[in-house]
C-alpha cells in the first residue's frame, strides 16, 4: 500500500525535524568514510594489521557501501523507504558497537562490511525519504543543497574528528560515536517521517546487482593482489579480469532484463556517462590523497593522530569554497569549463606534493597544496553533479541521482587500494626514505588520474548552456 504525501509549501516545524533527523544520518555515514583514515596506523600496531592489509579497514567498508547501493534503493521501493531506512540505522548501531570493541583484524573487517551494508541501505532510502518529504521546487532544493553540502563536507569532517577522538580517547570511538546518533534518529524517525513506496513496485534485478557486485569485490581484490604480490603476479592479473568479466556480463544483463538496475538508453547519453567518469576520477583521486597523506603525517612526519587529523581541517576550508564558488562558475562560465579548470587546479596542487620531504618544514606546502587541491576538487563534484543529471526527463533524474551516489561510492572504493597498491609495490627499501618514496610515486599517479579526467570532460563532453545551478541538481 502506498502512501501519499500531501505537497507542502512552507519549511513547518514537522518537516523541520525530518529534514534534521535524514541530515544527521547521511552526515553520519559520509564520516564513516573517513573517520578511522587517521587512525588506520594506531589500529594496525594494536589488532595486528600489516601496512598493506590496514586499506582493507576502508576498502571493506566502501565495498559494501558502493556495491549494494542500487539493490538496496530497489529494495526500499518494494518494501517501503523508511522499512529500510530503520532497519539500516539498526544495523549500523550493532555494527559500530561490535567493531569499537573489536580484539581481532577479522572482526573489525566484519563490523566494517556491516557498517558498509548499511550505508548502502540508508544512503538510498534516506535520500528518497528526502525528496518525497518535500515537493519538487525551492523547498526540494534547499533540501537537496543542504544534503550535497553535508555529504561533501562528512568526508574531511571524518579526517579531523576521527583524529581528535583517536588522540584524546581511542580509536574504539571513531566506531562508538555512531552509536547514540543511530540511536536517537531511531527514537524520533517513526514518529515524524512517513512510510513512502512508489504505486508501481519495480522487479527486483537480482542477476544484475550479483554480478555488479562481485565484480567490483574481483577488481578491488586484484588491486589489492598487485600491491602485495607485484602487477604481473597471477593473482592480480586472475583477479582483475574476472572483475572485467563480471562487469561485462552486468552490462549485458542490463540489456536484457525487464527492469534494470541501470537503463543502458541513459548510460549511453554522453553526459550521463562522461559526466560520471569525471565525478568518479574526482571522488577516487581526492579520497584517496587522504589515506596518502595520512601515511606521511604519521609515518614519515611522525604526527600524532589528532594532529594528523587536525591537518586535513584546511583541506575542508577548501573544499567549502569550491563548494560556494562552483554554482557561480558554472552560471558563468557552463559546466565543462568548470570540470577543466577545477580538474587542472586539483592536478597541478596534486603534482606539487611531488615536493613533500621528510621534514616538518614542509608542512606549508602540503596545506597550500591541499587548500588549493581541495577548491579545484569541488569545483569538479558540483560539475558532475549537474552535468549527470543533464538531458534527461524528469522521470529520469532519480535514476541519474542514483547513479551519481554510486559513482562517489565505487570512487572513493577504488581510490584507496590502487594508491595502496601503487605505494606498496614501490617501497622497494625500508624505513621512512622508503615509505616515502612509495607515497610519492602514488601521488604522481594521483596527479595523473586527475589529468586524464580533465583531459576526457575537454574532449568527449559536449558543451552545456550556461545556466544557474545548484549543487545537486
Amino acid at each position: 500500500m502506498s502512501v501519499t504525501v500531501a505537497p507542502a509549501t512552507a519549511l513547518t516545524p514537522r518537516l523541520k525535524l525530518v529534514l534534521v533527523l535524514l541530515l544527521a544520518a547521511q552526515f553520519m555515514l559520509a564520516v564513516d568514510f573517513s573517520i578511522l583514515n587517521v587512525a588506520l596506523p594506531v589500529i594496525g600496531a594494536g589488532l595486528g594489521f600489516s601496512l598493506a592489509h590496514l586499506q582493507w579497514i576502508a576498502t571493506a567498508f566502501a565495498l559494501c557501501a558502493a556495491g549494494f547501493t542500487l539493490l538496496f534503493g530497489r529494495v526500499a521501493d518494494l518494501f517501503g523507504r523508511r522499512r529500510l531506512f530503520l532497519g539500516g540505522l539498526v544495523l549500523l548501531a550493532a555494527a559500530s558497537l561490535v567493531g569499537g570493541l573489536a580484539q581481532s583484524p577479522e572482526v573489525l573487517i566484519a563490523a566494517r562490511v556491516c557498517q558498509g551494508l548499511a550505508t548502502a541501505a540508508v544512503t538510498p532510502a534516506g535520500l528518497s525519504l528526502l525528496t518525497t518529504a518535500f515537493p519538487e521546487g525551492p523547498l526540494r532544493e534547499k533540501a537537496l543543497g543542504l544534503n550535497g553540502a553535508l555529504m561533501s563536507a562528512g568526508f574531511t569532517t571524518g579526517a579531523v574528528l576521527g583524529g581528535l577522538l583517536t588522540d584524546l580517547l581511542s580509536w574504539r570511538w571513531a566506531f562508538f560515536i555512531n552509536v547514540p546518533v543511530a540511536l536517537i534518529v531511531l527514537f524520533v524517525a517513526p514518529t515524524v517521517i512517513q512510510e513512502s513506496r512508489p504505486d508501481e513496485r519495480p522487479k527486483l534485478d537480482v542477476p544484475g546487482a550479483v554480478s555488479v557486485t562481485i565484480g567490483l569485490l574481483a577488481v578491488v581484490f586484484g588491486f589489492t593482489q598487485a600491491g602485495q604480490h607485484g602487477w604481473g603476479s597471477a593473482q592480480a592479473l586472475l583477479s582483475l579480469a574476472a572483475g572485467a568479466v563480471l562487469l561485462l556480463v552486468f552490462y549485458a544483463v542490463e540489456g536484457r532484463v525487464s527492469a534494470p538496475l541501470v537503463p543502458l538508453g541513459v548510460l549511453r547519453k554522453r553526459s550521463v556517462a562522461w559526466g560520471n567518469v569525471a565525478g568518479l576520477i574526482a571522488f577516487l583521486t581526492e579520497t584517496s590523497l587522504v589515506f596518502l597523506l595520512t601515511l606521511y603525517l604519521q609515518e614519515v612526519l611522525g604526527f600524532s593522530p589528532l594532529a594528523a587529523g587536525l591537518s586535513f581541517g584546511v583541506l575542508g576550508i577548501g573544499t567549502v569554497v569550491g563548494g560556494t564558488i562552483a554554482p557561480k562558475v558554472i552560471g558563468r562560465a557552463g559546466t565543462r569549463p568548470t570540470l577543466i579548470v577545477g580538474g587542472i587546479l586539483q592536478t597541478v596542487f596534486t603534482a606539487a606534493l611531488l615536493g613533500l620531504g621528510d621534514d616538518r618544514s614542509w608542512m606549508w606546502l602540503l596545506l597550500v597544496a591541499t587548500f588549493a587541491g581541495g577548491v579545484g576538487n569541488m569545483l569538479v563534484i558540483v560539475g558532475f553533479m549537474v552535468t549527470a543529471t543533464s538531458g534527461l526527463a524528469d522521470h529520469e533524474q532519480g535514476l541519474a541521482t542514483g547513479l551519481a551516489t554510486m559513482t562517489q561510492q565505487v570512487g572513493i572504493t577504488m581510490g584507496t587500494p590502487i594508491m595502496s597498491a601503487v605505494a606498496t609495490a614501490a617501497m622497494t627499501g625500508t624505513g621512512t626514505p622508503a615509505i616515502l618514496d612509495g607515497l610519492k610515486a602514488a601521488v604522481g599517479v594521483n596527479a595523473a588520474i586527475v589529468l586524464l579526467g580533465v583531459l576526457t570532460s575537454a574532449v568527449l563532453l559536449q558543451p552545456v548552456g550556461r545556466r544557474g545551478v545548484s549543487v545537486t541538481r
